[in-house]
């Protein structure tokens, strides 16, 4: 029988089970034997991760021919200009190509309900940030960070709130629940 849960990843730990050089991993806050990440979150990335005890459906959920849409939430240096917004739809020609197009849309008020990061982000007082919300449905290796520094707005703190039609919603930081199969 298939089995999803849902995790909340935190910022600085790995999206494996064990790691050789002592990194907190996600052992640290999931002890289920048997079940897998279906894709990847970067250490320096929080939010959405899920993990299933069956492969074919790992397999069905991370791999990006399946289109599998992931949005984030993320908090940019530097004042959003319409300019930059129509670059990320389109999609940014990155060093091993063009991006697809994405949907981007600048966030107000909903971020002030997020968590506090520990470390907290660096703030500079004479630099604004900005928080938008990107989804994409390609997987590449640090896409969403690639695509904001693509249109010179540095990624200061990113978070993944969905995967498809699952949900970060009102889980807390470093928790976990099951969820239904929906695929």
């Amino acid at each position: 029988m298939s089995n999803i849960l849902v995790f909340n990843k935190p910022y600085q730990v790995l999206s494996q089970f064990n790691d050789d050089q002592g990194r907190p991993t996600l052992a640290k806050y999931i002890s289920m034997p048997k079940f897998y990440a279906a894709g990847r979150l970067d250490y320096d990335s929080e939010g959405l991760m899920v993990l299933t005890n069956d492969g074919k459906l790992q397999q069905q959920i991370s791999n990006p021919k399946h289109k599998l849409e992931k949005t984030y939430w993320v908090q940019v240096e530097g004042q959003v200009n319409e300019h930059q917004l129509k670059d990320l739809r389109a999609g940014p020609t990155l060093k091993d190509g063009p991006t697809q197009a994405a949907k981007v849309r600048l966030l107000g008020a909903q971020t002030h309900t997020l968590w506090p990061r520990t470390p907290p982000i660096r703030v500079r007082t004479s630099v604004p940030t900005q928080w938008l919300e990107i989804r994409i449905s390609e997987g590449r290796n640090r896409q969403v960070r690639r695509m904001t520094a693509a249109v010179d707005l540095p990624t200061l703190r990113l978070i993944r709130v969905a995967i498809g039609p699952w949900r970060i919603k009102d889980l807390n930081v470093g928790e976990w629940r099951w969820e239904s199969v929906y695929l």
